[in-house]
């Protein structure tokens, strides 16, 4: 395996990395109503589990509401307790075909524990790429015992690991930042 591989396979690795934090925070629930807080909600259907979007459309009614409109009527018990026993804490109205869901409005403790959740996310998000930097670092230093690359190729290929690493930690710092922001807003 080449240098130039080596960097391209870090590089996609690790915007897979930032790509996963994306999706754990988007879990991480805030006082506004957005559908991405039942992403990882399961439902029974015909004995086996399916996401809550394979049997429902999920919409925002207003800041605090969200609309979940089942597509076959039978469903809507079972999405009912799907999301009532999901760890979110959601407490849903089931209105015939219709599930509202209201968000309760987040205590300032509860705030300050969604932003220590928001920091753990990162903070492994972080260990991540710094594990790829390592694994591409051992591949050259790999290189160089082999004498397949000289000690300037290795010292400037790992110069650019850095700088691709510092890169994707202040990209994974800026979403924490926002995030925290976000919960921490009234």
């Amino acid at each position: 395996m080449s240098l130039s591989e080596i960097k391209a396979s870090v590089d996609d690795r690790m915007k897979k990395s930032i790509e996963a934090l994306v999706t754990s925070l988007s879990k991480i629930r805030t006082g506004r109503a957005t559908p991405g807080i039942l992403d990882h909600v399961s439902v029974e259907y015909y004995g086996s589990d399916v996401p809550l979007s394979q049997v429902a459309n999920i919409t925002v009614a207003d800041a605090r509401t969200l609309s979940v409109q089942v597509w076959e009527k039978h469903m809507a018990p079972i999405v009912d307790k799907a999301i009532r026993d999901s760890d979110l804490g959601l407490n849903p109205i089931l209105m015939g075909e219709n599930i509202r869901v209201p968000m309760p409005a987040l205590t300032e403790e509860r705030r300050r524990d969604l932003t220590r959740l928001v920091r753990a996310e990162g903070e492994d998000s972080k260990v991540a790429v710094r594990n790829l930097r390592r694994d591409a670092n051992e591949s050259s230093k790999r290189l160089l015992k082999d004498k397949e690359i000289s000690e300037d190729e290795d010292r400037r290929f790992q110069d650019d690991i850095q700088r691709l690493t510092d890169k994707f930690v202040a990209e994974i710092d800026k979403l924490i930042a926002e995030k925290e922001a976000e919960v921490m807003t009234v």
